[in-house]
Formats: structure tokens, C-alpha cells, sequence
């Protein structure tokens, strides 16, 4: 959410603390954490704060891939992210194209995260899914 192309935008924060916020972007989905590595997709959707007591997201998120046998093709996430934890499970709730009828999980381990604008992050996601 940061430098002079950010991938993802604030849309909405309470004016009584400066920590719940919604967001809405299109962050790449990489083969690897590097910034030259292959771009394969995106990640599209919305996030928002779901706690008061404690910093998590409520996410809605869909994995858009644009390359390869699986171009076209999405996977849908909806999950609470508890982004402190080392390793977050999520649920895969569908999908569509080469993943229609999707279920399965995903694990999130943060690979490297700025602290200073808290919004840029590499994320590694592990996915298993069934599909048919």
C-alpha cells in the first residue's frame, strides 16, 4: 500500500482509532518471494479489521492465475488472518475454470513484512485443493 504504484488502496478507516481500515487491491501472485520472480496471477479482494481487542483481517480474497495450464482460472478464499501467527490456515470455499467445485485449505507464512506501513507484506501461500 505503499511507493508510487501501490498494488492495494484504503477505502475506508474509523475516525476513532487509525487501526480498523478496509482495503480493496490486486496484489501479483509470484512463483517465489523475490521481486523478479514469475508473475502467475493475482490476488483480488477485500480485507478488513474483525477485532478490536487484537490486530486480525477478515479476508475475501479470489487467486486469479493468468499463466499457464491453470490461465483463467480462480480460487476463492474467505478467512479470518490472525497475521501474527507464523502459519495461518484458511479454508478454499470454490473456485472456477480449471478449480470449479475447489475445496481444500491454504497455510499463510510471512516471508517478509514491513513494519513501517504495516500493508507490505510477502506472503507464501501453501495450497491443497480437490477439484474436478
Amino acid at each position: 500500500m505503499s511507493g508510487p504504484k501501490p498494488t492495494a488502496v484504503r477505502i475506508a478507516e474509523a475516525q476513532m482509532i487509525n487501526t480498523s481500515s478496509s482495503d480493496f487491491g490486486r496484489r501479483p501472485i509470484d512463483v517465489g518471494p523475490d521481486s523478479g520472480s514469475k508473475l502467475v496471477g493475482k490476488a483480488q479482494g477485500i480485507c478488513g479489521s474483525e477485532a478490536q481487542d487484537e490486530f486480525g483481517l477478515v479476508m475475501i480474497f479470489n487467486f486469479a492465475f493468468t499463466e499457464g495450464k491453470y490461465n483463467g482460472s480462480t480460487l476463492s478464499l474467505l478467512r479470518r488472518n490472525r497475521i501474527f501467527s507464523a502459519v495461518r490456515e484458511m479454508p478454499i470455499v470454490g473456485g472456477s475454470g480449471a478449480f470449479r467445485f475447489a475445496r481444500g485449505y491454504a497455510q499463510a507464512r510471512t516471508h517478509t513484512n514491513n513494519n513501517k506501513t504495516r500493508d507490505d507484506a510477502v506472503v507464501e501461500y501453501n495450497v491443497c485443493v480437490f477439484h474436478y
